[in-house]
């Protein structure tokens, strides 16, 4: 929280995207016991000891909910089935119409998500932050035009581009209820909230300003406006230089996570507030020599400058647990080479 706020740590804060996995034996003990991915993100209990767990192995400085991005695709009734080995699956959306805009019917579907955060707060110490998200608008409109997940995007660039006005009201819909979910978590005890957009790579510059920073701004706006110092990360993800440099001028977020080809000097010296993320998430997979390169390297380059560690993605379910306290112990002992 220090580092939201513009302070330059000695030693900075770590976390890991998806750090509650499937590289843990005890989330896959918890997993074969709830049954399905879905039911034990929608299931409070569940969710919050899913949440804990590496904070209970690690030590990590911050615990981000166990939940998922398609959760509002789900309260605006849009039904998500998620098949072993396959991924999620919706029905492919064409039209902005027939969305459930009921924000009761909202409030309703979120709690166990709520009761979840509740529940990890109360498992939390003092010293250890705890993150809320959601998916940004521009990612859950691929999903939702697409039908599946993957980082396919023609049928949503298709429907931008034929249909600009019926596409941004698509959007607004999903703007308001990603603030209204934002807004929800920070009441329910999140201390700070990370907006994903898992997919905002590859597309011109004009229309990453109509579906990216244009919809996420309102987001932005909206949650500021209905909670004054909100903290709110930002992740624009594998967008180019000039889309990160936008996004940051134009939102005004907290701090930005950069995915792992994003040049850390340069955003050090080019992107306001504080930064997040880059390492590989393959070279934590590796370990040994080029993890604490990699490690070192990142710390260097961030020197003087507020900034989280963390990875360009999410952790991958054959990385080691061993190369995970090597990566903290690199962070937090500094490099002894």
């Amino acid at each position: 929280m220090r580092v939201l706020t513009g302070s330059a740590e000695n030693v900075p804060p770590v976390w890991l995207m998806r750090q509650a996995g499937r590289y843990l034996p005890e989330y896959r003990k918890l997993r074969a016991e709830a049954g399905s991915f879905w039911d034990m993100a929608l299931n409070p209990k569940y969710a919050a000891e899913v949440t804990l767990q590496p904070i209970r192995r690690f030590g990590f400085d911050a615990a981000i909910l166990f939940s998922d991005i398609l959760t509002v695709p789900e309260a605006l009734g849009q039904k998500v089935t998620f098949t072993t080995g396959e991924g999620p699956s919706l029905t492919p959306v064409t039209s902005a119409k027939g969305f459930n805009e009921d924000r009761e019917a909202w409030a309703q579907y979120f709690e166990p998500v709520y009761e979840a955060l509740r529940l990890t707060r109360a498992g939390l110490g003092d010293e250890t932050t705890l993150l809320g998200f959601a998916g940004a608008p521009w990612t859950l409109a691929t999903y939702l035009a697409a039908g599946a997940g993957g980082d396919e995007q023609k049928a949503a660039k298709l429907w931008a581009y034929r249909d600009p006005e019926g596409f941004g009201y698509f959007l607004d819909i999903l703007s308001e209820c990603v603030a209204f979910h934002l807004i929800g978590q920070i009441d329910a005890g999140a201390d700070a909230v990370q907006i994903f957009d898992s997919w905002a790579s590859g597309l011109p510059p004009a229309l990453f300003s109509q579906v990216v920073i244009a919809p996420t701004k309102k987001i932005v706006d909206q949650v500021r406006a209905a909670r004054p110092g909100a903290k709110i990360i930002g992740f624009p993800r594998a967008s180019t230089l000039a889309g990160y440099e936008a996004y940051a001028q134009a939102l005004g977020v907290d701090a930005i996570s950069l995915d792992t080809s994003a040049p850390m000097r340069w955003a050090a010296r080019n992107l306001p507030g504080a930064i997040q993320g880059n390492l590989d998430p393959i070279v934590l997979i590796a370990g040994g020599a080029a993890l604490d390169k990699a490690v070192d390297d990142i710390l260097e380059a961030t020197r003087g400058k507020p900034h989280i560690f963390n990875l360009g993605h999410g952790i991958l379910p054959e990385t080691p647990i061993t190369h995970v306290e090597q990566l903290l112990k690199r962070i937090r002992q500094g490099s002894t080479a």
